[in-house]
């Protein structure tokens, strides 16, 4: 088990931290630091998972799966591929691979592990994210990925075997693609007794995942001991070296936990003692409020706020304010993170001392019967609740603010969240499955089952979509097609359609941009200069249109960040834009589209939406003067965003790309189309009863 690592050519950079975890500096803050190899060592060793390393490797050696629970902070995450490639599991050329559920936690471990092993990003040590690949085939020995890639490369190789060890992270997130995976490494192993599992997850939900990993009794009995190799699931508790967290309850429910959390802030800052601040709130929107709020603030009153250096954190930031989240603050200033739920458990920010936990966050549910996916605002459940409190005690001893009474905490919060799976549309996972070869969905063994009714759903969709036919197989072309493309089937249908359309060269700039939270930058106090330039771009036929002028006008300005910023257009997304732009072409040229532009044709371009996303077309109510429309597929009552470039123009007939809920049902990204395409696009879809388009 000896194999040590040896200190690589270029020495490791960082500041020692007393307390271990993860910690990041740009190469500026340190270079200066002549910090070498031993003191990395010496701050690995102090991290509490550091004890636990023998028992780690004899437990990987022995068992088939292991299950490892440990805190956020404990150092699982970074140390323990480290641990296995020190042990030899990456000797003739094999690969470890370590998932999470987000590809923000991707790339800030890999950082991480990258300058703990002195060694270069995307060779030794890479990352995988959609749209962004940092590997070396045959060099990278240690791979960081999300369960999704993971989960396409299946594809082009379904028993995964350049992997000796794969290592499942954040578990306990559930989220669709960690289920899926885990149900497929469950199948896997079955044929690759070689193959080492670790899922690791920080809340105790151990017992039910080795259940779910057991074999039935008498095969185990056979095949307990295949060459000395335990199939019985093996379990390890890792603690963290958590401080004690006091915890604070609102004395009343909050009325505006938006307004409530800035407040909670600013008393913190003036009344506490030095320590950064973590927000909890729920999305962008939310967090785009309320550091607006707290910079008024800050230039309103200069004498308590001054010193609070306030940064976001969600996953559509751009990589370099990502990285400022996790430089420490400057002597006298006090950080202050506001964040999704990602820094719940998929990263750790040192420095934080106090944690404002909002109660809520953004959740997905989906209803098959009126097939509306909502992103919901939602409480969240207490296993969270204590992991965002967890959060303040890793430095020293801290406090948690949680803007909701106690009484509501004990009584009403539910234990557990619910699994993805039960909460989503599975249209992508259905085609995901069919793709690796795995007909019957409904016997698939799943940690957690999702709904019939989901299930029936997905199959119509895909169904009328042309992916799957009669027997429930995929298509070819088409099905094999869509599932190449790492795209929402709609959009993936939609490119395919393009090709015959003759406008590929702007349906795939149309994906690029659906495949980006928004390249608007718009804020509080600036609507009116928004709106005007919005309306620079707008044209009539639609959202989608309006993007292809966007990005011709940004092709036209040089790319200029100084064009986007004058236009209120996000330079990053745009940048982004173009990035993904280039990947969707070589996968277009790789499944045999044809790329060609209609040279201003929109009408193919209309056509070419409708093909992939004809389920979504509404109809405007003939007596409504509210700007009131009816699906067509459900007769849902359904408005035009406000964001929308048709808000208040009201075509007749329009198609959108997703729906939103806040207080009434709004669609996004809309389309002018002509009845008769949906005909054309879908006879099936809409013909099962008297022509409905009439």
């Amino acid at each position: 088990m000896s194999g040590f690592w040896k200190p690589g050519t270029e020495k490791p950079r960082l500041v020692d931290d007393e307390e271990g975890g993860v910690l990041f500096f740009s190469a500026s803050a340190s270079s200066s630091s002549g910090y070498g190899y031993a003191s990395m060592e010496k701050q690995r060793q102090r991290l509490p998972v550091y004890k636990y390393r023998t028992a780690i490797l004899y437990l990987v050696e022995t068992h088939a799966t292991t299950i490892i629970v440990g805190e956020t902070g404990s150092g699982k995450t970074t140390q323990i591929p480290q641990y296995i490639k020190e042990a030899g599991w990456t000797d003739g050329g094999r690969v470890i691979a370590c998932t999470q559920p987000r590809r923000l936690a991707v790339q800030a471990v890999a950082s991480r592990v990258v300058e703990e092993m002195g060694v270069k990003l995307g060779e030794e040590v890479g990352y995988t994210i959609r749209f962004e690949d940092l590997t070396k085939p045959d060099v990278t020995a240690v791979k960081f990925l999300t369960d999704g890639v993971l989960l396409r490369e299946m594809m082009d190789d379904p028993l995964l075997t350049k992997y000796s060890v794969i290592m499942v992270d954040e578990a306990h997130e559930r989220s669709i693609s960690t289920d899926i995976l885990l149900g497929l490494l469950k199948k896997i192993q079955r044929r690759r007794p070689d193959l080492r599992l670790i899922i690791s997850s920080a809340t105790i939900e151990a017992k039910s995942m080795a259940d779910f990993f057991r074999t039935s009794k008498k095969r185990r009995e056979l095949k307990s001991m295949e060459g000395g190799l335990l199939m019985e699931p093996a379990i390890l508790s890792v603690e963290g070296r958590g401080f004690n967290v006091e915890i604070n309850y609102a004395e009343e429910p909050v009325p505006d936990y938006v307004q409530a959390t800035v407040s909670t802030v600013l008393l913190i800052h003036e009344q506490e003692p030095s320590g950064d601040i973590l927000v909890f709130l729920t999305g962008q929107d939310d967090i785009d409020a309320s550091v607006q709020l707290l910079n008024e603030e800050t230039q309103t009153s200069r004498k308590n706020s001054s010193g609070l250096i306030i940064l976001p954190l969600y996953s559509g930031l751009p990589r370099a304010e990502q990285e400022l989240v996790f430089s420490p603050a400057p002597r006298g200033k006090r950080k202050v993170v506001v964040s999704t739920n990602i820094a719940e458990t998929s990263i750790t920010l040192e420095g934080i001392v106090y944690v404002v936990d909002s109660g809520f966050s953004k959740q997905r549910f989906y209803n098959p019967i009126s097939d509306i996916e909502n992103l919901v605002v939602a409480p969240i459940s207490k296993a969270s609740a204590r992991q965002r409190t967890g959060r303040a005690g890793r430095v020293r001893p801290g406090k948690c603010y949680r803007m909701y009474t106690e009484e509501y905490y004990i009584k009403d919060m539910p234990d557990e969240g619910i699994p993805e799976i039960q909460r989503s549309n599975l249209v992508s996972c259905v085609i995901q499955l069919k793709a690796l070869g795995i007909d019957n969905i409904l016997g698939f063994d799943w940690p957690a089952s999702p709904s019939p009714e989901a299930m029936i759903r997905a199959l119509e969709v895909l169904y009328s979509l042309g992916v799957l036919d009669d027997d429930a197989k995929l298509t070819s072309p088409t099905g094999f097609q869509v599932a190449e493309i790492p795209l929402d089937p709609m959009i993936s249908k939609m490119l395919i359609a393009s090709s015959q359309c003759g406008c590929s060269e702007e349906i795939i700039t149309i994906a690029a941009v659906l495949s980006i939270q928004s390249i608007w930058i718009s804020g509080r106090g600036i609507q009116r200069e928004f709106d005007e330039a919005k309306l620079r771009f707008a044209a009539a036929e639609g959202d989608h249109v309006t993007f292809l002028n966007v990005y011709k006008a940004f092709l036209q300005s040089g790319k200029s960040s100084q064009w986007c910023h004058k236009n209120h257009v996000n330079y990053h997304a745009m940048r982004k834009v173009l990035e993904v732009r280039e990947q969707l072409k070589r996968i277009a040229q790789r499944i045999g589209l044809v790329l060609k532009s209609c040279e201003g044709d929109m009408r193919a371009v209309r056509k070419a939406v409708t093909s992939g996303f004809f389920a979504n077309a509404c109809r405007l109510e003939a007596y409504s003067n509210d700007g009131m429309y009816k699906t067509i597929r459900g007769s849902q009552e359904v408005y035009i965003h406000p964001s929308s470039v048709l808000f208040r123009v009201n075509p007749k007939w329009v198609i959108y790309s997703s729906l939103v809920s806040t207080d009434k049902q709004y669609m996004r990204n809309v389309i002018s189309i002509d009845p008769s395409w949906l005909l054309e696009a879908a006879p099936q879809f809409y013909q099962q009863r008297p022509n409905p388009l009439h």
